[in-house]
């Protein structure tokens, strides 16, 4: 006669799964190691290698007939990228223009944030966050050409020029245009990335007790001051988590100031970067990356000590 324990015994996990399980009951570490090493070798072996061999390229010789690196080892490309003015001149321009667009993604977040977390209704909050995240859906060539059109100045595009229309839709509703150039650049980033400004600065409001502003008013704080002293105080944690995301992708960078900028004129580091690879000089091209890598370093270091990791 067959049993219920036996027909468990049956249709249970085999001995070696039994003992398998309880060897990461009594060893946790040892279950947590087995489930995050794959992913953690990956992230090593694709990407920190990549950027172990981008630094290791920028250390060999181009030969002038092929245009191809050589097996000579030298370092007179990193030299010769840290020597030049202009290259420190465009540098420095492409970090202005990520900390302005990170600095214009945070002075509006924080006010839409706080009314999105603390003042709108639930249902109404709800609607707003989604439709404030609805540009991440679409791709970002779209958005890209989408905003060489809406900048476009008077005869700026092929419609204009061919007599059948003014500028584009900024020019045609507004009766302005920044037009092609490096204003049109950081407008059309503050929009490509500041969805990702406003996912942790909201997180980071709706976590914040509402008592604590209460008790600000109840102390006589008026509005500025209780913001200042008690809001953004604890919210620097989460505009650093945000700011990672919107510096970052904003100083790496070189498709979209293409798209909007006429000329020859580079606005910003990545488009030099690019030119090189195109010459082709693949050396020097990794010589140029060293710089925003670098900046990325300190920066990534500045955040962490603002806490910006643990609000990520």
């Amino acid at each position: 006669m067959i049993t219920a324990e036996r027909v468990g015994r049956a249709s249970g996990p085999s001995q070696p799964l039994r003992n398998l399980n309880r060897f990461f009951r009594r060893h946790p570490r040892a279950g947590l190691l087995t489930l995050l090493t794959p992913p953690v070798a990956w992230l090593l072996v694709v990407y920190l290698a990549s950027l172990a061999m981008l630094v290791v390229a920028a250390l060999y010789t181009l030969d002038p007939t092929s245009q191809k690196p050589t097996d000579e080892l030298t370092t007179s490309n990193i030299t010769d990228a840290l020597s030049d003015t202009n290259v420190w001149s465009l540098f420095g321009r492409t970090v202005l223009v990520a900390m302005s667009v990170t600095l214009i993604c945070a002075l509006v977040a924080l006010p839409t944030c706080f009314f999105l977390a603390k003042i709108a209704p639930r249902w109404v909050r709800r609607g707003l966050l989604v439709s404030m995240l609805l540009p991440l859906w679409a791709g970002y060539m779209v958005k890209a050409y989408a905003w060489r059109a809406m900048v476009s100045p008077a005869g700026g595009n092929r419609f204009a020029a061919a007599g059948r229309g003014g500028g584009g839709f900024m020019e045609s509703v507004l009766g302005w245009t920044p037009g092609y150039g490096r204003v049109a650049v950081v407008i059309a980033l503050v929009y490509l990335w500041l969805p990702y400004m406003i996912l942790p600065v909201y997180a980071g409001l709706e976590r914040m007790p509402t008592s604590l502003l209460d008790a600000a008013g109840d102390l006589g704080a008026r509005p500025w001051r209780t913001f200042r002293t008690v809001i953004l105080p604890l919210l620097l944690p989460s505009v650093a988590a945000g700011s990672i995301f919107t510096f970052s992708l904003s100083l790496g960078d070189y498709i979209l100031p293409r798209l909007l900028v006429d000329g020859k004129e580079r606005v910003m580091f990545g488009e030099l970067i690019s030119a090189t690879l195109g010459a082709p000089n693949l050396p020097l091209a990794a010589a140029y990356t060293l710089f925003p890598l670098v900046m990325i370093v300190f920066y990534l270091l500045a955040m962490k000590r603002a806490g910006a990791f643990e609000n990520l």
